[in-house]
């Protein structure tokens, strides 16, 4: 068949070449009386057919070479590659709760959205909220994109929720020197009963047995993780059928898995091809970077200190702007970040009540009595504001103290202030100056000019005074000071 295709091509080529060297012969007809053009058309012909077979060879030639794989140069520069594999990467350095639970949201539906070959979540973790542990682990057992979660580097760990989101993947591979697992349900607020705590923990297992029986792992092993918060190093994990490899880095876990097919939680296989591939880090925008710094219990709390005293400046000096602008700002932040967390409605009403104890000794004054129970109010009230099930989540104590004592010590001192300035009268003009020093201008026999405060007021004295001696200003009457000598003052005090 390609021996046909050839001829066919070449007998094409030559006749058109022929036809070519005929029509476009350099040399012009003669016509010449008596002579007919055939014999000569004849002969060109003849030198056409001379010229155009070795040109047919040459054409065919060139056929045969493309046929055969011997392109020219032009076209064995442009050879047909295969797409690089592209692997998105997440990670989830912080605790489980409902930042980094819409982080690691984001990074699955955009691995789903751009179609990677698979989403590499590299985790190190201490646990966190239950809540945020199940839609973090819906959310990659829902994941089109395989999922592979990986412990690491050495000395991570993936602790309490964290090893139910390591056995929820498709992969699951710890380095060597990390450990996963203490898995046991932590109540936020307080210990329940025998009963309460049986179903939570029942619970809790066969959520995690749910899925790791479809991932084809050891469903005993892991519920001794909830039942006895057992915990397991790299080696045992994998001896125990809990996780599928162990890797040192990156590179050696994409490696070992590239040709490896896994099961779905569908049921469907799936082969991993991941050699060579291209590990797009996800970035973290303003906003849940933001929201990172927030969720932390002792940021919000700084800023919540912080915001309530620059209103406080505000108050006592309207019209400045900036301090009520930039408190309110940092109080709205607090709120919003502490509403993120689990937060103790007593530890509220311990707040508040260190608040207006504060309040009322700088108004009435307690010796001190009423100011030391605000601030005890309010050092027990931060460090039991957050139900933390995990001591990373909760403030910590030394921010605590600090913040109440600081905070109490300000605010008592501040309100005294603003308490003794409203209490005092206010007094212009000839009022103002009762009280003050004052330097005869000139000899009072009794009426005369002196100095008082920088001003010239017109003056009267009790006894004659000379000029230049130091008197104290004792009253006033329409604008007319009332003075006596200052040595007339402490005579009676040196008595």
């Amino acid at each position: 068949m390609l021996h046909d295709v050839l001829g066919k091509n070449a007998r094409a080529v030559a006749e058109t070449l022929s036809a070519t060297v005929v029509v476009s012969h350099p040399f012009r007809r003669k016509k010449r009386k008596g002579w007919g053009t055939e014999p000569w058309v004849r002969g060109q012909r003849k030198r056409a057919g001379g010229y155009a077979l070795p040109i047919a060879a040459g054409m065919i030639a060139a056929a045969l070479c493309g046929v055969c794989g011997f392109a020219p140069v032009a076209h064995a520069q442009q050879p047909v590659q295969a797409q690089q594999p592209v692997v998105d990467k997440f990670v989830l350095g912080d605790t489980v709760q409902p930042v980094s639970e819409a982080e690691l949201k984001q990074a699955v539906a955009h691995a789903n959205a751009t179609g990677a070959s698979a989403l590499l979540v590299e985790m190190d973790t201490p646990g966190g909220l239950v809540e945020s542990m199940r839609g973090m682990v819906a959310a990659i057992l829902g994941s089109r994109v395989p999922v592979i979660v990986y412990v690491g580097p050495s000395g991570a760990r993936a602790g309490s929720a964290g090893f139910f989101i390591l056995e929820s993947a498709d992969i699951a591979a710890m380095a060597p020197g990390t450990e996963a697992g203490a898995a046991h349900v932590v109540f936020e607020m307080g210990k329940p009963d025998d009963t309460e705590m049986q179903k939570v923990e029942n619970d809790a297992e066969a959520f995690l047995r749910s899925y790791v029986t479809r991932r084809g792992r050891n469903p005993d092993a892991a519920d001794e993780a909830v039942k006895s918060s057992h915990s397991y190093t790299a080696e045992e994990a994998l001896n125990q059928h809990l996780i599928d490899l162990i890797a040192n880095n990156d590179a050696q876990l994409l490696a070992a898995l590239d040709g490896r097919e896994i099961t779905r939680m569908d049921g469907s296989k799936q082969t991993l091809h991941l050699a060579g591939a291209r590990i797009d880090l996800a970035r973290l925008s303003l906003r849940d970077e933001l929201l990172g710094w927030l969720v932390d219990p002792n940021i919000a709390l700084l800023f919540l200190v912080c915001g309530a005293l620059l209103i406080y400046l505000e108050f006592n000096a309207p019209g400045t702007i900036v301090p009520g602008a930039l408190g309110t700002l940092m109080v709205l932040l607090a709120v919003f970040g502490l509403n993120l967390l689990p937060i103790r409605y007593t530890a509220v009403l311990l707040l508040l009540a260190g608040l207006a104890f504060l309040m009322l000794e700088a108004k009435f004054g307690g010796h001190g009595a009423l100011a030391i129970a605000g601030i005890l109010c309010l050092g027990f009230g931060t460090l039991t504001l957050v139900a933390a099930p995990i001591p990373q989540m909760g403030v910590n104590p030394l921010v605590a103290i600090a913040l109440s004592v600081g905070f109490g010590a300000i605010t008592v001192f501040l309100v005294r202030l603003a308490v003794r300035a409203r209490r005092r009268k206010a007094r212009i003009g000839a009022e103002a100056m009762v009280g003050s020093r004052a330097t005869a201008m000139e000899p009072l026999a009794p009426e005369g000019h002196v100095l008082v405060e920088g001003e010239i007021w017109l003056a009267v004295a009790s006894v004659p005074v000379d000029k230049g001696a130091a008197l104290r200003v004792t009253g006033q009457d329409q604008m007319v000071l009332q003075v006596e000598p200052a040595a007339a003052q402490q005579q009676p005090a040196a008595s």
